[in-house]
C-alpha cells in the first residue's frame, strides 16, 4: 500500500545554482552534498538534485509540474521573493492560491496553499454543481 510521496528527484545542470535556488529561495535545508548530487528536505519532503548533462535546457510543453505547500499567509511574501529574484512565470493563477513559476532548469513549479477539498470544491463551483465531500475522501 503506498503511504505518501516518498522522495522527490530532479535532474540538474548546474549544481550549486540549483543548491542555492532550493536553499535561498525556497527555505530547503541541505542535508548533504556530493559532487553529483544533493539532498535536501523541508516540511517531511525530501528533495534529491542529481547532477545530470542531458537534463532539458527549458520547461516541458506539458501541465506536469511540482506543487509546494504553502501557507495562505506565507505564499504572497514567497512568490514576491521569487519575482525579485527574476524567476520565470509559466502560468497565471486562476485565484489566489499558487504562484507558478520555473526553477533554474526549466522544471515546472508551484506554490499553493490549498488542499484537495478546497481544490475540488472551487472546481465544482466553477462548474455550477455541487460536490459531495464525503466522495471526496
Amino acid at each position: 500500500m503506498i503511504t505518501g510521496l516518498n522522495h522527490l528527484t530532479l535532474a540538474v545542470s548546474d549544481l550549486e545554482r540549483s543548491v542555492v535556488f532550493y536553499s535561498e529561495l525556497l527555505d530547503f535545508s541541505v542535508r548533504m552534498r556530493r559532487p553529483t548530487s544533493a539532498y535536501l528536505d523541508v516540511g517531511t519532503l525530501w528533495l534529491a538534485l542529481v547532477l545530470d548533462s542531458t537534463v532539458r535546457c527549458g520547461p516541458l510543453p506539458e501541465y506536469s509540474h511540482v506543487a509546494f505547500s504553502v501557507s495562505p499567509t506565507d505564499l504572497p511574501h514567497l512568490a514576491e521573493r521569487l519575482r525579485l529574484a527574476g524567476v520565470t512565470c509559466w502560468q497565471q493563477s486562476e485565484d489566489s492560491t499558487s504562484f507558478y513559476f520555473l526553477d533554474p532548469d526549466g522544471h515546472k513549479l508551484e506554490l499553493h496553499c490549498g488542499d484537495l477539498q478546497s481544490r475540488l470544491l472551487a472546481r465544482a463551483a466553477k462548474n455550477g454543481r455541487a460536490l459531495n465531500l464525503s466522495d471526496a475522501n
